[in-house]
């Protein structure tokens, strides 16, 4: 394949990041839930998961006889539910996910993806199919990492803020979306109803730089949007807090109750705190909407 210099530049700059993300999700996933980590709960399947005792309910062709014979009760042999589970997520790459409020930290979109691939990493192990919106289908195995991993490194869109793709998802399977969630939040809540009403469950997670929560600024000041398409100047800047930590709020309760209405899990999540909090709080929900 002939590439042009430009062309060529960019696809090797993202495939410098490659090695780095990989190696960064995996010592997350790992500090979250070290080795392979099954379903554990009973249902069909093949792998002998534990011995329960027998009650009244249970048949006759279920009882495990030769464990029987060691004891003064009826065992039945259960094995590991199996059944593997469709998680998608969308990872928000707008241009103003690129913010950091330091130079210490790394930008949102740093953490999105971060997130996004730990927590790929840990389904996949757990034998669950994971995909990526808006081009990578749900897929099982080891082989779906890589095409996740490449497509959460890949460019940024030109957009100021990033909105869900309007795309249909595998019926009563779950979604999983790491955004800002600072722009037009009718595209949000579309995509979340839609899903809610195929029988989607998700979870909702806005990451935050912590000047975004705090807005430090006094004196003269200048705002400008990633892109440079938003512009505002300001002599008083510390006239606006108040009113910019109120607008703040107002979103995170469009989002709360967004989440409450649909059945959705909601979570605040801030650049400057553990990245292994928020992928613990993800593995929770995904995983306990296995018994749902």
């Amino acid at each position: 394949m002939n590439l042009s210099a430009p062309l060529r530049s960019r696809a090797e700059g993202l495939a410098a990041n490659l090695p780095a993300l990989m190696a960064q999700a995996h010592l997350l996933a790992a500090s979250v839930l070290p080795g392979a980590h099954g379903r554990r709960r009973a249902g069909a399947g093949d792998e002998f998961w534990q011995y329960r005792q027998a009650t009244s309910s249970d048949w006759g062709a279920r009882i495990d006889w030769r464990r029987s014979a060691r004891a003064d009760v009826h065992f039945v042999r259960e094995t590991e539910w199996q059944a593997a589970q469709a998680v998608t997520l969308w990872v928000d790459r707008a241009q103003a996910m690129q913010f950091t409020g330091h130079k210490t930290r790394a930008p949102k979109s740093d953490r999105a993806r971060l997130l996004g691939l730990a927590l790929s990493v840990l389904l996949l192990k757990g034998g669950e199919r994971v995909g990526l919106m808006p081009d990578l289908p749900p897929r099982a195995g080891r082989a779906q990492l890589d095409p996740l991993a490449l497509a959460l490194v890949a460019e940024t869109t030109d957009q100021d803020y990033g909105t869900p793709p309007d795309m249909a998802l595998p019926a009563h399977s779950q979604a999983v979306f790491l955004s800002d969630f600072l722009g037009d939040p009718k595209p949000v809540q579309d995509a979340v109803g839609r899903a809610a009403d195929r029988g989607i469950g998700g979870a909702l997670v806005q990451i935050l730089d912590p000047v975004e929560e705090e807005f430090p600024y006094q004196g003269r000041s200048i705002f400008e949007s990633m892109t440079g398409a938003l512009r505002h100047e300001t002599l008083r800047a510390n006239d606006l807090q108040t009113r910019y930590r109120d607008r703040l709020a107002e979103r995170r309760d469009m989002l709360a109750n967004l989440a409450r209405v649909t059945g959705w899990q909601l979570l605040s999540h801030h650049t400057d705190q553990p990245a292994s909090a928020a992928l613990m709080w993800l593995w929770q929900q995904v995983d306990a909407s296995r018994g749902r």
